[in-house]
């Protein structure tokens, strides 16, 4: 049987493969006009118009035939009629400048050549309201056209119903555009407020994030390096003596599998925050004060010497605070275990006083040839961790070399409301 071509698999492939969905759209979408969707061609026929209307305004008054073209002055008439209007077209990018190639053109058909003005001037008037950014040059801009309007239509000599109307229409006009302005100014900066604080909103979610990646590091940190040291310590005994005394031996691994089991399930635990909502599997709690007497029955079975006291009411302790001294026991240990090794001796000192809860772990350093570095000055990755763990909490924690050998862990983390 032939089998189909690699051409012919791909494509099947890509078909049966949908591929990553792609956002929909909301089903309302804001109505968009022609003034916003074709703003060149609607200022073409807004020019177009105007022009037009003068054309119709100037056929029907009374001794001044301009349509006939009988001299220079009615072409002239016509050119400034012409260039008023259509100087519309850049009335969005231009407003003050349109508005006053418009009112000097208005000007000069009403005092220099035999034609009155141009309907070019309304939209000019709604135009410098509406898209002017500086104020002072709109106003200057709308006064100017009034007082042209005022003299036009001998408001100031002879009052009229008509002349007044029509003063009271430009102001209107420029009105209008200005209020529409300042809308679009506030709906911009509403909009502008609304992403802000949509970044906002991601920035502290992706913040949120890290610093929950951050805790789960820290805790995959404390639970790995602790077990894995056991898991050493116990298999190399293992080694030693499984040739003399298996049955120690056994235990030994018995005790390695044991650790190991026991790292799984803690990290099972830790990692299961990533895990989706719908999963609904149930989570173990995490290790508080009391689970201290198990962490240092384990640690006894491969170092020579642990000693543990507890003072205090352990019980009281907030979560947080517990959690966090449980880690920073479980590290020192790990760092003893793995620096000094199975001849060491080991205090360990939890203390519950009144505001805070005192921890000390102090080994007497036998059994390590030479320290690391990063024992030494506490800068190890485990060191950083306890001391990042007690300062979230508004504590602190404390390292130092013993005189004639030794290492010393000390923290204070607070168990008030206020400090936690």
């Amino acid at each position: 049987m032939k089998s189909p071509s690699p051409s012919k698999r791909a494509s099947d492939a890509a078909d049966s493969d949908p591929g990553p969905e792609l956002p929909r759209l909301p089903v309302w979408q804001p109505f968009r006009g022609p003034f916003e969707r074709w703003p060149q061609l609607t200022d073409l026929l807004i020019a177009t118009l105007a022009f037009l209307l003068t054309m119709l305004m100037w056929s029907r008054q009374d001794g001044n035939d301009v349509l006939a073209l009988q001299n220079l002055w009615d072409v002239a008439a016509y050119q400034c009629a012409f260039v008023g209007c259509f100087a519309l077209l850049w009335r969005r990018s231009h407003p003050w400048q349109v508005h006053a190639v418009i009112l000097g053109a208005s000007l000069t058909l009403e005092f220099g050549l035999p034609a009155n003005g141009i309907v070019a001037l309304a939209f000019s008037l709604y135009s410098l309201g509406r898209y002017e950014p500086n104020a002072r040059f709109s106003l200057i801009g709308v006064l100017a056209t009034l007082v042209y309007v005022a003299l036009d239509m001998r408001v100031l000599v002879q009052p009229t119903a008509g002349g007044t109307v029509t003063v009271m229409l430009a102001w209107a006009l420029w009105h209008i555009g200005r209020r529409l302005r300042f809308r679009g100014e506030y709906l911009r900066l509403l909009e502008e407020r609304a992403e802000y604080l949509e970044r906002e909103r991601n920035a502290e979610s992706e913040r949120a994030v890290a610093a929950e990646r951050t805790r789960i590091a820290r805790e995959m940190h404390d639970v790995v390096a602790h077990q894995v040291s056991l898991m050493t310590v116990q298999a190399g005994a293992a080694r030693t003596i499984c040739r003399n005394n298996p049955e120690a031996a056994s235990e030994a691994m018995a005790e390695v599998e044991a650790a190991g089991r026991h790292a799984l399930s803690e990290m099972r635990h830790l990692l299961g925050v990533l895990r989706p909502a719908s999963d609904k599997a149930a989570l173990a709690p995490q290790p508080d004060l009391s689970d201290l007497p198990t962490l240092i029955e384990k640690v006894r079975q491969v170092v020579a010497r642990v000693d543990y006291e507890a003072l205090g009411e352990l019980g009281n302790v907030p979560a947080r605070t517990a959690l966090a001294a449980y880690r920073i026991v479980q590290e020192s240990l790990t760092n003893v275990i793995k620096h000094v090794g199975a001849e060491a001796s080991v205090h360990v000192s939890v203390s519950a006083e009144p505001g805070h809860l005192a921890i000390r772990v102090r080994d007497d350093g036998r059994g390590a040839a030479e320290q690391p570095i990063g024992r030494q000055t506490g800068s190890g990755h485990g060191i950083a961790g306890m001391r990042e763990r007690a300062e979230l909490l508004g504590g602190h924690l404390r390292t130092r070399v013993i005189d004639g050998g030794g290492f010393e862990v000390t923290a204070e983390l607070p168990t008030t409301e206020g400090g936690v």
